[in-house]
């Protein structure tokens, strides 16, 4: 995580400062509902909310903690600092220190979701913009980077937009996932703290309890969790990939948007390199470095150890502040990409009519020819405009074989390009539900 490729809202989340006041609140509610219990005195609980407003030292409490080595004790020292040590005495009482470090991570991660949500949001929205846009923007499909056959310009879009709207509904359905809490004690009995104090901790956290746990919120939650944001990474890392095969100089269908006084290159001045696609492809990589060690997470000794705990200080922020940057870094590329109308054309006709070989290849099965000899007509054909770069649609009328079979208006017949995009429409339908 560095600032280059970082949001300041998604850093705030991540900071010890808003860590800190996380943990402050997770112990002052579990006051709350302990007095409410009658187990602490109630002028106790009140005690702790006088630090309420205080901004928690963070050297204070790194330098508690080189001593006790123990972060969570470093902070109840702290805390003690502002409340008063007899007033604080009661302050995680029949707690754990997972049951603070657990609920606040999981806070920290719906807050993230949060913030990553907005971003899809934006990067939808410019999706299926430039798809309407160019829903009739006539470009060639390509398989194995060769020529297939017509497609447009706005399908590409609303293919993207659509993939990136099942990773919206994963990313809801993990925040669900994840946004739980555990306030339940040494190995998760509640022996020495009653449930109703994680009902509570919970609900004034915007969380769910956690149906049963150990010492730790079970971890493959976040298992789920940060394999959702690599699959988002992964989409993010596709729409980046078709963008810089579209600015290739020899295509040239698209490209990033090239601002005034940018540069392209060092020592070449005319260079227009796709920087930022570039750049998503290398973010994604990133994001999806967290998932194989979120998944090596799940399997803990007994009730816990904690191995997860290094892996998770680095993931956590490092997963969500790259995603997020990622994010908004796309919906920009999108909105503001240049499209080359008259280039798709261009590089269609490169090989005259060859994206019309299956029509033809169809017709002349249905006209009575052997699907074999069909092929070998068709292929024939075609190789030629592959190699002499004729016309597909002369070679086929100059074809005894050809002609006989599907006439000569049979064959002109086969080079409408609306056939091709006649079902646009109720692609965008399904899409879009419009």
């Amino acid at each position: 995580m560095i600032p280059r490729y970082a949001r300041p809202d998604m850093v705030a989340i991540w900071s010890p400062e808003t860590k800190f006041r996380i943990w402050y609140e997770i112990e002052a509610h579990a006051c709350d509902a302990m007095a409410n219990l009658g187990v602490i005195p109630r002028e106790n609980a009140e005690a702790v909310w006088k630090a309420k407003d205080v901004e928690f030292d963070v050297a204070r409490i790194d330098e508690i903690e080189a001593v006790t080595k123990h972060d969570v004790i470093a902070f109840l020292t702290h805390l003690a600092e502002h409340v008063g040590s007899d007033e604080a005495r009661f302050v995680h009482q029949g707690m754990t220190s997972s049951d603070v470090l657990d609920t606040c991570f999981n806070v920290q991660l719906t807050r993230a979701a949060d913030l990553l949500l907005v971003g899809m949001d934006k990067l939808l929205a410019a999706l299926k913009k430039r798809a309407l846009e160019h829903k009739d923007t006539v470009r060639v499909g390509r398989s194995h980077g060769i020529h297939a056959e017509p497609t447009t310009m706005g399908l590409t879009f609303a293919r993207f937009y659509a993939e990136m709207d099942r990773n919206r509904a994963r990313l809801v359905a993990a925040r669900e996932e994840i946004a739980t809490g555990a306030i339940s004690g040494a190995v998760g009995t509640f022996a020495n703290i009653d449930p109703s104090v994680e009902e509570h901790v919970c609900d004034q956290l915007g969380l769910n309890p956690e149906p049963i746990s150990t010492q730790v919120i079970p971890r493959d939650r976040h298992a789920m969790f940060f394999a959702t944001l690599g699959v988002i990474a992964s989409s993010i890392e596709n729409v980046a990939t078709e963008i810089r095969h579209m600015q290739r100089t020899e295509v040239l269908e698209g490209a990033e948007f090239f601002s005034m006084g940018q540069k392209g290159s060092s020592a070449m001045p005319h260079k227009k390199n796709p920087v930022l696609t570039e750049n998503l492809t290398g973010l994604a990589r990133l994001v999806r470095m967290s998932v194989i060690p979120a998944m090596e997470n799940v399997a803990l000794w007994h009730e816990r150890d904690i191995s997860h705990s290094s892996v998770e200080r680095g993931i956590g922020p490092d997963a969500t502040v790259t995603l997020d940057f990622a994010l908004h870094r796309l919906a920009g590329v999108i909105d503001k990409m240049l499209v080359f109308p008259q280039n798709m054309l261009d590089n269609m006709n490169k090989f005259p009519g060859l994206v019309m070989s299956q029509r033809v290849l169809l017709a002349l099965t249905q006209a009575g020819v052997s699907r074999e000899d069909a092929y070998s007509m068709v292929q024939r054909n075609a190789l030629k405009v592959w190699e002499e770069r004729l016309d597909f649609r002369e070679l086929l009328l100059a074809d005894a074989d050809v002609v006989a079979a599907l006439g000569e208006d049979g064959v002109n017949e086969k080079f409408d390009m609306g056939y091709h995009t006649k079902h646009v429409d109720t692609i965008f339908k399904r899409v879009f539900g419009e």
